[in-house]
């Protein structure tokens, strides 16, 4: 029998393709994916799907695909499609109780979902399905409630890895080209298909329950390999025995990619994650992988194994991922450093309904913090409300129950109330239901439970005799506190500590430095702390003129994390101090300009944007780069760009 593509706009799509899923299953996908450096992807993708009950049509979502052109069992029909917008969709009779096979080929230069792009001029390739969708690239589902199991095969240059969902089985290495083949046993939703291309190492370490832990780095990051995934196995073995269900997929791989959107995505096996969380040891004290980490493995469990029906329960991913990653990162750092995280949450969601901001957990246009962190609190409050028991059994449960299923936060209450035998009608309308925010209890909770916290909450001193006994103790958090009320007027003892944290916290809210304090401040300079000698060097070179040929010198060599904060602002203090080697001038500046070029990644970018703004050096060639990182894909990015470009009008 004959049948024919059609694609139809959006608008009249939505009603009539909605609710595919209760009458066609899709089971299966193997995809044969061939990609090319120039942004082309081109592909045959096999389904097999069951028929639930009787149709008439069926659809794959396809967004603006170039061709694309298929047939159903076998039979060849109908032809090619030019310009497809949205959909594709096969009318033809087919009976409930019945299943088929649908083949597509289609090509097609991709806008969103997959980037090309170079890292150091060398191509690179990613995926980012979640909020733009896999459709773009690959004609599948986008409606998250239809899992399959994917099984993707891709060829690309024989000089370049290719990493993928599930386990690599074979490699077919050609003359020019390699086809890797990657095997997935499970079903996921389609939004958690991926790859990455590009030129990378691995190293393999082993759970305690024997799955391989695949991470990636690049070849020259050999000495950042620690301590970018400094407690990752800890981590895993701790969350697979925490969660109680064991890790469901064949392995689980991370690659860190260039100008990534966000800061990882928990891609089915495939943790993808921003490449400025690459770090050496340094940089590790204040900005390391360990949070993302461990937020995104755990949505192995929580949002790929189980999956949210729709957004009005998105706190069913976020909230359990934000919430076991603080457990982990309780594994690693100690409870003092669980409960300030709790506390941070606090203040920020505080901050958020003092705004008005304040929403039901589960409005599905609530807001991330929402999600994440007020997620968290709700699974903290609630496993304080039932028990350990209970609280372990009841996910246990769920995640047994519900695994390669789709859930409401309805499914997730019930088996918590049916392990604890509690009544939590009460702990739903004050916690998930209710848009106000129950802050006083949170605080309240806080200073019963921890020690450190109940310290924490009075100190209000605001001369340095009050402060002198807090400058004494042990605790971090105090002398931070101590140190940001005190202002300008901090004791000399406050830099006695060898607390880097504590530290930085002076040299970031001492702005102006008595001279009676120049000496101590100034050894800031040498803490390992990129933060530190960062503000170290802005604070020293405003406030002492007559000594920045000598800070300028002492920090020359140094960079920074990946995003090169140190040496940018070196760069720019080196540009505006005249009797600072001034037959250098024109190199340091040429190095600035040419971080704001599109050779960097979008961090670096945005900060050389923002010091050759500052000190009116934004030349011609400033301005073109400006105008091309307007249409970078990163909307951070391109938002400060514009904002640039207006002023420099």
């Amino acid at each position: 029998m004959k049948y024919f593509f059609h694609i139809i706009f959006f608008f009249f799509s939505v009603v009539i393709l909605a609710q595919q899923t209760d009458v066609v299953d899709f089971k299966t996908a193997k995809a044969h994916v061939r990609l090319s450096v120039d942004g082309e992807v081109s592909g045959k993708v096999i389904y097999s799907f069951d028929v639930l009950k009787d149709v008439d049509s069926i659809y794959l979502d396809a967004k603006n695909f170039t061709h694309a052109a298929g047939f159903i069992d076998g039979k060849d029909g109908g032809g090619d499609i030019e310009g497809g917008e949205k959909h594709i969709i096969i009318k033809e009779k087919l009976k409930g109780g019945t299943s088929h096979t649908l083949v597509v080929s289609w090509l097609t230069y991709p806008k969103k979902a997959m980037y090309f792009l170079k890292k150091d001029g060398v191509p690179q390739i990613w995926t980012q399905g979640q909020g733009k969708y896999t459709s773009n690239w690959l004609p599948s589902i986008d409606d998250m409630n239809d899992k399959i199991e994917f099984d993707l095969t891709v060829t690309f240059d024989k000089d370049y890895e290719v990493i993928a969902n599930g386990k690599l089985i074979n490699k077919e290495i050609g003359k020019k080209t390699t086809r890797w083949h990657y095997d997935m046993q499970k079903p996921m939703s389609s939004y958690l298909v991926a790859l990455v291309v590009g030129k990378y190492n691995k190293k393999i370490e082993y759970s305690k329950s024997g799955v391989p832990l695949e991470m990636h780095y690049y070849p020259e990051d050999s000495v950042k390999f620690e301590p970018t995934y400094r407690y990752a196995k800890r981590m895993f073995d701790f969350l697979e025995e925490e969660i109680g269900v064991p890790y469901p997929w064949q392995n689980y791989k991370q690659v860190p990619v260039h100008d990534f959107l966000y800061a990882g995505m928990e891609n089915t096996s495939l943790t993808i994650f921003a490449d400025t969380f690459v770090t050496d040891s340094i940089g590790f004290v204040d900005k390391n992988y360990v949070n993302v980490n461990a937020h995104e493995l755990a949505h192995q469990w929580f949002g790929d194994l189980v999956t949210e029906t729709s957004g009005t329960h998105h706190w069913l991913h976020e909230g359990f991922a934000t919430y076991y990653a603080l457990l982990a990162e309780k594994e690693v750092f100690g409870e003092d450093y669980y409960y300030w995280k709790l506390y941070e949450y606090a203040q920020q969601l505080l901050d958020q309904d003092e705004a008005g901001g304040s929403t039901s957990l589960l409005n599905p246009k609530s807001s991330s913090l929402t999600f994440y962190q007020k997620g968290a609190w709700v699974l903290h409050m609630l496993r304080e409300r039932v028990g350990d028991e209970a609280f372990r059994l009841a996910v246990k449960n769920y995640l047994t129950k519900y695994q390669f299923k789709n859930v409401e936060t309805k499914d997730f209450m019930s088996e918590v109330a049916e392990a604890s035998g509690e009544d939590l009608e009460v702990f739903k309308r004050a916690w998930l239901i209710s848009e106000k925010l129950p802050y006083e209890d949170m605080e309240e909770y806080l200073y019963l439970v921890s020690t450190m916290m109940k310290g924490y909450f009075p100190i209000d001193c605001e001369v340095k005799s009050e402060c002198d006994p807090i400058f004494e103790g042990s605790h971090e958090q105090h002398k931070i506190k101590a140190i940001e009320l005190l202002g300008n007027d901090i004791p000399e003892k406050a830099f006695q500590s060898n607390n880097i944290k504590v530290r930085q916290a002076i040299a970031q809210s001492l702005s102006e430095i008595p001279k009676e304090l120049k000496e101590n401040y100034e050894t800031l300079l040498n803490d390992k702390s990129y933060a530190t000698i960062e503000a170290a060097l802005y604070h020293l070179w405003s406030n002492f003129p007559e000594n920045r040929i000598k800070y300028l010198n002492q920090t020359k060599d140094v960079i920074g994390f990946s995003d090169k904060n140190v040496r940018l602002l070196w760069l720019t203090l080196s540009l505006v101090t005249p009797e600072y080697r001034p037959d250098g001038k024109k190199e340091m500046y040429q190095e600035l300009l040419e971080y704001s070029s599109s050779v960097y990644g979008y961090s670096i970018r945005e900060q050389a944007f923002t010091y050759l703004n500052s000190i009116n050096a934004c030349n011609d060639v400033c301005k073109e780069n400006l105008k091309e990182a307007t249409q970078h894909h990163n909307w951070r990015l391109q938002k400060l760009a514009k904002s640039f470009l207006n002023k420099n009008q």
